[in-house]
């Protein structure tokens, strides 16, 4: 392999590829990139053995190889050159020579044949959405996923796939985000699959605010999304998505609207002076009037009053403040609107003109 290519062609996709490979692997291949060249196409894939990503990119080289190198090293090298500069890469046995300018670089390589691919996808869902949509939907959904809870299908991200379009739905067991996008697809029968959190993570990271088409295949076991330039895979984690159905409040007739902005504010100034750990809030709604307090162990305490439209009784409940500034970060109404049907149960929220996103928050004992 002989290859010279601009710093800025190369840097892009080896950062994105280099994101994907953990720094401590059981396997030295899965430290390393696969580079390959074949039919004028440069291509730079690297896994974890969970999660493929594949960026693509066009040179004018006619030569068909591939060897794998240290992407962290690699990756370090590439970004510490100066802007406008040549790479030449040049394979000399066990070895990458790379040359840019006065420097040099040798680095150690792992034949090609060692490195691991991600099964095929046999017989797929295939259908494609906008960039922007999917975005939408991961980045409104994602915080409410667990983190290493036992009950691992909590671990990630639910896709819901209908006739009418897709639901994400995310929960940790003390809050849930479910987010739907309204789009015809091609399939017999509805259908949920899990995306482990790291490759909601990962992916969000290449989606763009685009309209450019994500076109999407789901297989039994698998994902992969292909991208302009970029192709993304994951394993799907196998068990089922608890029916996030029951958890949504239908009879929660107390209504509390506010403007977002005033209410995210006031919550966020409150929330400095919380419990660390349990991050308790109690609200209190009077007359058109919320107040929100706090306290902590070394006996502070903050309290914030905001003025909104309510249309129930007088009333007290606690929440974890941190699960609703993740819920009014999300929402993008100037408007926020609360369902409450007691002291003792879970509230609802989303956007007053917008009930595609959804939030549903269970109360604490304070």
């Amino acid at each position: 392999m002989k290859l010279e290519i601009d710093r800025e062609t190369l840097l892009k996709p080896l950062l994105q590829v280099a994101g994907v490979i953990e720094r401590r692997q059981s396997l030295p291949i899965l430290s390393n990139v696969l580079i390959r060249l074949a039919n004028s196409e440069l291509s730079l894939t690297g896994t974890d053995l969970e999660i493929e990503l594949v960026a693509r990119t066009s040179i004018e080289n006619t030569e068909t190889s591939e060897i794998t190198v240290p992407a962290r090293k690699f990756a370090d090298i590439s970004r510490a050159l100066p802007e406008g500069a040549k790479i030449c890469i040049e394979i000399d046995g066990e070895k990458a020579k790379i040359r840019s300018g006065r420097s040099r670089f040798t680095l150690s390589t792992l034949p090609a044949s060692e490195f691991p691919a991600l099964d095929s996808i046999e017989a797929p869902v295939e259908f494609s959405v906008s960039q922007q949509q999917l975005k939408r939907l991961i980045e409104r959904t994602q915080f409410a996923m667990a983190q290493q809870d036992v009950r691992y299908y909590l671990n990630g991200m639910m896709l819901e796939l209908g006739k009418t379009g897709i639901r994400a739905v995310a929960t940790d067991g003390h809050r849930l985000a479910t987010c739907e996008m309204q789009t015809k697809l091609d399939v017999p029968e509805t259908r949920q699959v899990i995306l482990p959190r790291k490759g909601v993570g990962e992916l969000l990271r290449l989606l763009d605010e685009s309209d450019s088409l994500a076109q999407i295949q789901l297989g039994t076991n698998h994902i992969r999304v292909n991208l302009p330039d970029m192709v993304f895979s994951s394993k799907l984690i196998d068990g089922k998505f608890p029916d996030y159905r029951r958890v949504i409040p239908e009879n929660a007739a107390l209504r509390l609207i506010c403007d977002r902005e005033t209410l995210r504010q006031a919550f966020h100034r409150a929330s400095v002076l919380s419990n660390e750990k349990y991050r308790g809030m109690r609200l209190q709604m009077k007359d058109d009037l919320l107040r929100a307090t706090v306290h902590n162990p070394e006996q502070e305490e903050a309290e914030e009053e905001v003025e909104i439209s309510y249309n129930g009784p007088e009333m007290e409940i606690g929440f974890n403040v941190a699960y609703f500034l993740d819920a009014l970060n999300a929402i993008r109404d100037e408007s926020v609107q609360i369902n409450l049907s007691d002291a003792n149960s879970s509230c609802l929220v989303h956007g007053e003109g917008d009930t595609d996103c959804k939030y549903v928050i269970m109360p604490m004992r304070l």
